[in-house]
C-alpha cells in the first residue's frame, strides 16, 4: 500500500522540530556555557534521531535533507560529547551548508536537477530556466551560510553562537526563501503553499 506525500507542515516539522529541541535545552539547561550546549547537544541528537525515525514510520522514507543533517548531528555531536569541546557542535552547520552547496553546484555543472531531489517538493509549473536560478541562488547562499557560520563560531562567544542560529540563521534561510517567490512566478510557479514550506533547514 503506497504511503500518502507527507505535507508541508510534517516536513517543516522533521527538519525544525530538532533545532527547537537544541534550543529549548540550551535555554532551560544550567551551569557554564559548555555544560548547557552539552546538554542542548545530546537533547538535539535524541530529537535528530527521533525525526529521523517518524520519517520512516508515517513515509517510509527519509528526505536527503534530513538524512544528511541527521548523520552529521550524530557525528559532530558525538564529538563534543566525547571531547566535551563545542567547537564541535558548531562547525557542523558549516559542512551542512558546504555539503548542500557542493550538490548544487556538481548539479549546476552537470545539467541535473539535483536541488529537487534535495528539497523533495515539485514546486509545480516552474520550467527549466527557474529551476537552473534556484538552484544557482541556494548555492550561493549555502556558500554565504558557511562562510557567516565560521565567521561567528570563531570571533563570538557560545552563547552568542546560539542566539545566532535562532535569530539569525533562521530567519535569514525563511527570508531567503520568500525572496525567490518573484523570480519563481516569473517562471510559471503555481503558488499553493508548498513552495515556501520546504526549505533547507538553518542548521
Amino acid at each position: 500500500m503506497t504511503r500518502p506525500a507527507p505535507s508541508p507542515g510534517f516536513r517543516m516539522a522533521l527538519d525544525y522540530g530538532p533545532l527547537v529541541v537544541f534550543f529549548a535545552a540550551n535555554f532551560l539547561a544550567h551551569g557554564p556555557a559548555i555544560a548547557r550546549i552539552t546538554v542542548a547537544t545530546i537533547a538535539f541528537m535524541v530529537a535528530m534521531v527521533v525525526a529521523l525515525g517518524v520519517s520512516w514510520v508515517k513515509t517510509r522514507h527519509v528526505s536527503p535533507m534530513l538524512l544528511i543533517s541527521g548523520v552529521l548531528v550524530l557525528v559532530f555531536g558525538g564529538l563534543t560529547i566525547y571531547f566535551h569541546d563545542d567547537q564541535f557542535i558548531k562547525m557542523k552547520p558549516t559542512f551542512v551548508y558546504a555539503i548542500f552547496a557542493a550538490t548544487l553546484g556538481f548539479g549546476m555543472a552537470t545539467g541535473r536537477p539535483l536541488l529537487q531531489s534535495l528539497l523533495e517538493t515539485a514546486y509545480p509549473g516552474l520550467d527549466a530556466a527557474g529551476w537552473r536560478k534556484l538552484t544557482r541562488n541556494w548555492a550561493l547562499f549555502f556558500v554565504f551560510m558557511a562562510i557567516l557560520n565560521e565567521a561567528v563560531w570563531r570571533s563570538t562567544t557560545t552563547d552568542f553562537w546560539v542566539s545566532f542560529k535562532l535569530w539569525g540563521a533562521i530567519p535569514l534561510t525563511l527570508l531567503f526563501a520568500v525572496a525567490n517567490l518573484p523570480m519563481l512566478m516569473r517562471h510559471g510557479l503555481q503558488t499553493e503553499g508548498d513552495g515556501i514550506a520546504e526549505v533547507p533547514p538553518a542548521d
